[in-house]
């Protein structure tokens, strides 16, 4: 922008804010918008800034060169909103980069109509997708699987009774435990590996049967340690 389209620029914000153009004025204005061109777009932007309500009621407003560039900016940017460029030729195009970028500028200059519409991309869903697609709205026939949850919270807690999602529980307190039970953690891995979960009143009863085991064998060796010692022979005290 040169000192007079600066001024030319001055001249229409003055018609909003009343302010007096100068040499000075219109010189730095030119250096500030030295890469931005004395277009419609550029009085657009002048528009767009006194329509805008102040920040504060009753504040008055007063354009500066980075206004302009930043609703010029927007102006362009919003035309380019469902750009999408326009090849004539094959992929080959050795001016592709070139005709892209004209297309471009067009479009955001106004020169050129770009779509009103966002692209949509055409062809179906993958296979994959259709065949899930394909249940929705369907009934599912039986009872309906819960969904359960990973590691131990994810099982029933045969030791406390805590449902699947809730946390084990101390006692008859309802306190909740920091971990879950041994019980119910060895569920939660025999579950990973697509093993039943252990059959409690099994394991007592083998466990009960280890006990009576461990105790017929201390009956029979003390009854041998007391034969042992009847056996023995006495000394006369003398």
């Amino acid at each position: 922008m040169t000192p007079a389209d600066a001024g030319k620029l001055l001249a229409h914000c003055a018609m909003y804010d009343n302010r007096q153009p100068s040499r000075a004025a219109n010189m730095a204005w030119s250096v500030a918008l030295k890469d931005v061109p004395l277009d419609q777009d550029a009085f657009d932007a002048v528009a767009r800034f006194y329509s805008t309500p102040p920040a504060r009621p009753g504040e008055r407003l007063w354009i500066q060169p980075h206004d302009v560039v930043t609703h010029r900016k927007d102006i362009r940017r919003e035309r380019l909103a469902n750009f999408v460029f326009e090849s004539t030729s094959d992929d080959d195009d050795p001016f592709w980069l070139s005709r892209y970028r004209a297309q471009l500028d067009a479009v955001a200059s106004g020169r050129m109509p770009g779509p009103s519409q966002a692209p949509a991309l055409e062809g179906g869903p993958h296979p994959s997708i259709a065949d899930e697609l394909a249940g929705v709205g369907r009934e599912v026939p039986g009872e309906v699987a819960k969904v359960r949850r990973a590691g131990p919270l994810g099982q029933h807690c045969p030791v406390c009774d805590a449902p699947a999602g809730r946390p084990c529980r101390i006692g008859t307190s309802g306190r909740e435990r920091r971990r879950a039970h041994d019980l119910r953690a060895e569920n939660a891995k025999r579950a990973a590996a697509g093993l039943p979960p252990v059959d409690v009143a099994a394991r007592e009863a083998a466990k009960q049967e280890e006990i009576e085991k461990r105790r017929e064998a201390s009956r029979l060796a003390l009854e041998n340690y007391r034969a042992r010692a009847e056996a023995m022979p006495t000394e006369d005290a003398s």
